[in-house]
């Protein structure tokens, strides 16, 4: 990770220093994240609540979550990157602690549209998208790279709290109910927001960025369009994809072959670890091949085994077939990233992964609902053929669009 330390000798220090606070920051939520996706829609099922209902609390997270997304993201040059981020952590610790100590319906509801509830495992909210603008800027030259050990560290720690999930299974042989260790999963969500906003008030000015002489009443000048066409693009992707979120996965194993989170952590956890593994092969590819043919190439054959899942027939071939997919399924994820901060000016990063983020929860809102409909009426093969098929569409459609798009400072360009 040296190796991302930028050039210009003067003024590294602080924006490495910077990097690795938001590296820090990263793997801290998402190891939250880990555990809360795996955990929450059980504990929600221990205390009566249906899956019909935790798609819908899942649906309104991500609706929220885009909302808050897209409206930083415009505010950010005038209220500055550090001072969102702060706002999105005390927002985590808000809506963790409505859940823990909570399952009235309304309640739910509410935290899930403040909270950062994440169904997927994956980032949700601002989060990212400020921490994306702000990693573009302290790691100028490479970004790829900058962008693979970002999601490496996440993939990780969300696979880490996908098995911290799992051991809460073995809660009563310590005297602790099940629904109790989950209980206090949902609090331990709420903590990790505090320990970001302490993270979040070291951060230094680099963290910021001037605006150009568009001002910082355009968010959006000189790349509008190109930034509105991915972001179209990315929407498809994140709808196909909501429909079987690791919520959803989660509950699908344990309709489907009676497991539990004993089986189902580490099964999850196997996933972001994979998932992490090949982000580093993403940005090796990506200095090769450029940055669209990885994007496209490894999601494509994913997709294929994504629809495979439902089909196989016993609980290992299933769980084969989906590790295989998570082995593949998020290289585009750092060449995504650095190919939306390649194409724009500095100063409208922050609004260009506000949008092409906020897009995918946004996309996706209806998705768990549907999903978790589906799930209740024992139709479990139609969320992961739907997904598949409209997540092939999309990579067909990305390629079609895009391939004879340049990319500054990308010498091999798409064929």
């Amino acid at each position: 990770m040296d190796s991302l330390k930028p050039t210009q000798a003067p003024s590294a220090v602080s924006p490495v220093r910077d990097r690795n606070l938001l590296f820090l920051a990263r793997a801290i939520r998402t190891f939250a994240y880990g555990f809360f996706a795996a955990s929450f829609p059980l504990y929600l099922e221990s205390r009566g609540i249906s899956s019909g209902l935790v798609g819908v609390v899942f649906s309104v997270a991500l609706a929220g979550g885009a909302i808050l997304t897209t409206s930083f993201a415009l505010i950010a040059s005038r209220w500055g990157r550090r001072r969102l981020l702060q706002l999105t952590a005390a927002l985590m610790i808000m809506g963790g602690a409505l859940v823990a100590s909570s399952t009235n319906p309304f309640v739910l509801m509410v935290a899930a549209a403040i909270g950062m509830l994440s169904p997927s495992g994956q980032e949700i909210g601002p989060f990212m998208s400020l921490e994306q603008a702000i990693m573009s800027g302290v790691s100028e030259g490479r970004q790829t790279w900058a962008y693979a050990w970002y999601n490496l560290i996440a993939s990780f720690s969300t696979a880490f709290g996908a098995l911290v999930a799992g051991l809460s299974a073995l809660a009563p042989h310590w005297g602790i109910t099940q629904t109790s260790a989950e209980g206090l999963l949902m609090w331990a969500y709420a903590a990790v927001g505090l320990v970001l906003l302490v993270l979040y008030t070291r951060l230094g000015p680099a963290a910021e960025v001037k605006p150009t002489a568009a001002g910082p009443h355009a968010p959006l000048h000189r790349s509008r369009k190109v930034v509105l066409q991915l972001t179209a693009l990315f929407g498809v992707d994140a709808m196909a994809g909501g429909l079987v979120v690791q919520g959803m996965l989660a509950l699908w194993f344990h309709q489907r072959f009676g497991i539990g989170l004993g089986v189902i952590g580490p099964i999850l956890s196997a996933a972001n670890l994979l998932s992490g593994l090949s982000f580093l092969l993403a940005a090796r590819l990506a200095d090769r091949f450029g940055l669209l043919n990885t994007m496209v190439f490894s999601h494509l054959p994913s997709n294929v085994l994504l629809m495979l899942v439902p089909f196989m027939p016993n609980l290992p071939l299933a769980a084969l077939v989906l590790l295989a997919r998570f082995a593949l399924s998020q290289m585009d994820v750092p060449t995504r990233q650095a190919y939306t901060m390649a194409i724009v000016e500095p100063d409208e990063r922050a609004a260009a992964a506000g949008l092409t983020n906020a897009v995918r929860p946004a996309a996706s809102v209806i998705s768990p609902t549907v999903s978790g409909l589906v799930l209740s009426m024992a139709g479990g093969a139609i969320p992961f053929v739907l997904s598949g098929g409209l997540k092939v569409a999309y990579d067909l459609s990305l390629y079609a669009m895009l391939r004879k798009v340049p990319v500054p400072g990308e010498s091999r360009q798409p064929a």
